[in-house]
């Protein structure tokens, strides 16, 4: 695998709040010097829905020699608002690149799911139930997706790419159905759970299928005890009311071994079916911090191959360890 990378979150404003409330330049400096010394990763996707904080990061991260997937995420935004920020971001990125970074822009990920316009519901939660609730109204819910994506992505794509010389992509949902022609990358959020993964492998090697090289921008999962057949929904156990700090919806127990054995079994797939880059999500997970009390340990859900404390000190977890190894070979 030619890209050996890793998901860094900058901040993304989800539903009740930030994925990263503080945002220090000297902290993310000192994050992509392990990334790139501890980890062994060659590639970093840089998110979040602010692009000073987006550029501080890439920025960090080509002077430590990463290749920088650009990648702007905002939630919650109308395409209307999505094409000035996406050509923004497209000429902050060019000017990291004219300066000798590797940088490759992608253009938002997940747009059906978080932004407005594409499924119904006002904001991100309300339109990730939609996909928990199967039936006929879902299918054809779906199935009216991928016209409309494609028609913003072609328009974005010809935006961004006037300002922007480098490679270009997407972060993709299955559904989506992406029209691959204007980019230079397949990309696919590709979580393997027990739902999909019987079929796991062919959808990867469906990705070929367009004669451009794959790359995974996400695949991961939770720190507990059956995390690993949730896949991307192994967040769901976290509880959300309105005025009460967030919780787990029960008792789980950690279990950082299956989370290593997650990501070792899932790099070994994406080396036997050629994917070129791939990036796990995440380096850390700020909003879920470790707790003493079980009920409130959110390092449970979270994705993060470090563990934070309150204070956003961290330790490595398992995973940790499991990916630098993984990476140096």
């Amino acid at each position: 695998m030619r890209g050996k990378g890793i998901h860094y979150d900058t901040g993304t404003h989800v539903g009740d709040g930030w994925t990263r409330e503080v945002f220090d330049s000297s902290t993310v400096r000192s994050d992509m010097q392990v990334i790139a010394r501890d980890l062994h990763c060659t590639a970093v996707r840089v998110t979040g829905s602010d692009p000073d904080r987006l550029t501080v990061a890439a920025e960090h991260a080509a002077a430590v020699g990463l290749e920088v997937w650009f990648a702007p995420f905002p939630c919650d935004l109308t395409t209307e608002q999505l094409l000035p920020l996406f050509a923004d971001c497209a000429a902050r990125a060019e000017d990291i690149r004219r300066h000798g970074g590797e940088v490759v822009l992608v253009t938002g990920g997940e747009l059906s799911l978080f932004a407005r316009g594409f499924l119904p519901g006002d904001d991100f939660l309300t339109r990730t139930t939609l996909l928990t609730e199967p039936g006929p109204e879902l299918r054809s819910l779906l199935a009216s997706v991928p016209p409309k994506i494609n028609e913003f992505l072609a328009e974005a794509v010809g935006s961004v790419r006037a300002s922007f010389g480098g490679k270009v992509t997407y972060a993709s949902l299955p559904f989506e159905r992406v029209d691959w022609m204007p980019f230079d990358y397949v990309a696919a959020d590709a979580y393997r759970s027990a739902q999909n993964a019987a079929t796991y492998r062919e959808e990867l090697r469906a990705l070929h299928r367009h004669g451009l090289p794959v790359a995974v921008t996400e695949f991961g999962c939770c720190t507990y005890r059956g995390a690993a057949d949730r896949g991307g929904r192994g967040f769901l156990i976290v509880e959300r009311e309105p005025g009460r700090p967030l919780r787990l919806d029960g008792h789980y127990k950690r279990d950082e071994d299956e989370q290593a054995a997650y990501l070792r079994a899932l790099l070994r797939i994406f080396e036997q079916e050629r994917v070129d880059t791939a990036f796990w999500f995440t380096f850390a997970s700020y909003r879920y911090p470790h707790h003493t009390d079980p009920r409130h340990d959110l390092d449970l859900a979270a994705y993060g191959l470090v563990s934070l404390d309150p204070d956003m000190s961290w330790r490595p977890k398992a995973a940790f360890h499991a990916l630098a190894a993984e990476y140096a070979r």
